[in-house]
């Protein structure tokens, strides 16, 4: 739905009155001045807003820094958008147009390895943008590339002899597992490691040597894992989750 435009005035409320009031322009001979319009684009404005997210996360997104960044007033913004978290949804959603595009040619093959390529890319944009899955099909009412992705991933789940409930239930722990995953894995690290006072490598073998000191009977399963977790590769555990996520959606329908 494309965005109501106002001019920063109305976004701010109703105008001041100040001195003789709203009317002291035509009381005075004075033509009232023209509203001026935004001199950017939406368009401007979100692959700045990504920009200034993906440079400093949410936290160095502000109106004002958006702003210096555009070449305008802080109050030209609100011609497009109303809010920091409308903000922060379109941004998101404009990041999604290149997921799209990526899997526009998705789709014929067998339904299930299709859901698994959307996932991937999905999983991908997440983990290069951490921002990205906080926002992520969050108010669909201005995220339109989230609800066709969210369409996409169900076509694919059309083809599969499911019920509309097994259906909603796929496509739902797909995405679930995509983002909730990627979300995690972008999480800022111990802060150890961003300091650079240890590497990761060196941080897991910590965690793992802590492990194998506990008690072999009261934690066995920590004891079996504990070489695999040392050396394991982050996006190579993902594409394990979901491929044992979509293979018992294949066993579910009948394949």
């Amino acid at each position: 739905m494309p965005p109501q435009r106002r001019s920063p005035r109305d976004a701010r409320g109703p105008a001041v009155r100040r001195g003789r009031g709203a009317e002291s322009g035509r009381e005075s001979g004075r033509p009232p001045r023209a509203r001026r319009r935004a001199s950017h684009s939406l368009e401007s404005v979100l692959t700045e807003t990504v920009a200034l997210l993906d440079e400093h996360g949410e936290a160095g997104l502000n109106f004002r820094a958006l702003a210096g960044r555009l070449g305008g007033g802080v109050g030209s913004i609100y011609w497009y958008v109303s809010s920091k978290d409308e903000l922060l949804d379109r941004a998101s959603d404009h990041v999604l147009a290149d997921v799209l595009a990526a899997v526009a040619e998705v789709g014929g093959g067998d339904p299930v390895d299709d859901l698994r390529t959307i996932a991937v890319t999905l999983f991908d944009a997440i983990v290069d943008r951490p921002w990205l899955g906080a926002y992520f099909m969050r108010n669909t009412l201005v995220q339109p590339n989230a609800l066709r992705l969210f369409e996409t991933l169900g076509q694919q789940a059309l083809r599969l002899d499911l019920t509309a409930r097994q259906r909603f239930h796929a496509v739902s722990a797909v995405v679930g597992f995509v983002v909730g995953t990627a979300a995690d894995l972008g999480q800022e690290p111990p802060a150890e490691v961003l300091s650079g006072e240890v590497d990761r490598d060196e941080y897991l073998a910590a965690t793992v040597e802590q492990w194998r000191q506990l008690d072999a009977e009261a934690f066995p399963y920590l004891h079996e894992i504990a070489d695999e977790f040392e050396a394991h590769d982050d996006t190579d555990q993902f594409r394990a989750g979901l491929d044992l996520l979509l293979a018992g959606l294949r066993l579910q329908a009948g394949g």
